[in-house]
């Protein structure tokens, strides 16, 4: 693995990587990228002993709270022998500076055999006013927009629950997984789309979990969801922010779906065309930001949902059978859900502050709802 992984790195062709041969470093009080070579001994090696034959989902929620050395490339590959039977798995870890969301796949696509995905097309001019007066629009459009969610941020919307709070040192993962097409045919039945879908399966998830542990159910959940922008200035992570409130008063699973896909249709365009939360765009902006988001009570979840590689992905030649996408929670957000698409599944993977929620109980909740949209 090390062997293929260094011919990988030094290929030309694969532009992509050259993330994975850097560090970040501060030069004249900036932050800057840094040539680095990788030392494969390091960034591609074993699981911990102590890590238990196949424990993914355990191993995956110690390393949610170990961070990456900063004297190094901000990546590594760990191996993780399967329990009697059963293959190997892998963790790919990688800081959210390399890569995130749609960049990461390419980037995984990259390193482990398959075609990079295309980069999101140019945006087509369309008929109406001349570009000056749209370009001016849209700016007073993103200006009122943009004060708007700065407010909306500060300002306190959402009851008390475990869902929000400091979040501790102790983590949850757990996976869920579902046939693609079905679900997706049952999205479009509705009006939605398979992140919809995902949406309405995660609004029941998370009223199962705030009952287990006794909690009130609030009649929404606001959800902070991502939305992919074209990459620009060589930025691996350009998302924008789409908030849905996920109603929990509708115990029909397809009607859930349907209400959520009447509130997301706009809500997505909004996303797009407000691009980067406002507080995110600058380095103090990102620091004040930091300091709301430890005491905002306006989302309680982060949901983000990611086309997975179009093909197979193998490793030393081996198939990648099953992908999960793990992703960090911050702020003072307990919950995130995260889903990939990979060989016609959504595998998805709930990640929680342990003294919360039960990751694994969200999860099985998850994965029964999205059966159940499925049919």
């Amino acid at each position: 693995m090390r062997a293929d992984i260094d011919a990988r790195l030094r290929d030309a062709s694969a532009p992509e990587l050259a993330r994975l041969s850097r560090r970040i470093v501060t030069h004249a009080g900036r932050l800057v990228w840094q040539p680095c070579e990788p030392n494969l001994v390091w960034h591609v090696r074993l699981a911990d002993p102590g890590s238990p034959p196949g424990d993914l989902t355990g191993l995956c929620a110690r390393l949610m709270v170990r961070p990456l050395p900063a004297d190094r490339p901000r990546w590594e590959l760990l191996v993780v022998p399967g329990a009697a039977g059963e293959p190997p798995g892998l963790v790919f870890r990688a800081h959210h500076a390399l890569a995130d969301g749609v960049a990461a796949v390419r980037l995984a696509e990259a390193l482990f055999g398959s075609k990079p995905s295309p980069s999101h097309p140019p945006i087509a001019a369309s008929d109406g006013p001349p570009t000056h007066v749209r370009a001016r629009r849209a700016g007073w459009r993103q200006l009122v927009t943009g004060v708007a969610r700065v407010a909306a941020m500060v300002r306190g919307s959402v009851g008390a629950t475990v869902l929000l709070g400091p979040i501790g040192s102790s983590r949850g993962v757990g996976f869920a997984e579902v046939d693609l097409a079905p679900l997706a045919e049952a999205a479009n039945r509705a009006g939605g789309t398979v992140n919809d879908a995902l949406l309405a399966a995660v609004a029941a998830a998370a009223v199962a979990g705030l009952r287990a542990r006794g909690q009130p159910v609030p009649p929404v959940l606001p959800a902070s969801v991502p939305v992919s922008l074209p990459e620009r200035a060589g930025s691996g992570n350009a998302v924008g922010v789409m908030m849905v409130e996920l109603p929990t008063d509708q115990p029909d699973a397809t009607e859930r779906l349907a209400r959520i896909a009447q509130s997301t249709r706009a809500a997505k365009n909004e996303a797009r065309a407000s691009g980067t939360f406002e507080l995110t765009r600058t380095r103090w902006g990102s620091r004040v930001f930091a300091r709301l988001a430890r005491r905002q009570r306006f989302v309680v979840m982060f949901v983000t949902n990611v086309r997975g590689p179009a093909t197979g992905l193998a490793i030393g030649g081996a198939p990648l059978l099953h992908a999960w996408p793990v992703t960090p929670i911050q702020g003072n957000v307990r919950l995130g859900v995260s889903a990939l698409s990979y060989r016609g599944r959504l595998a998805c993977c709930i990640h929680t502050d342990a003294d919360a929620l039960d990751a694994a109980l969200v999860a099985g909740e998850l994965s029964r709802e999205l059966a159940l949209l499925a049919g």
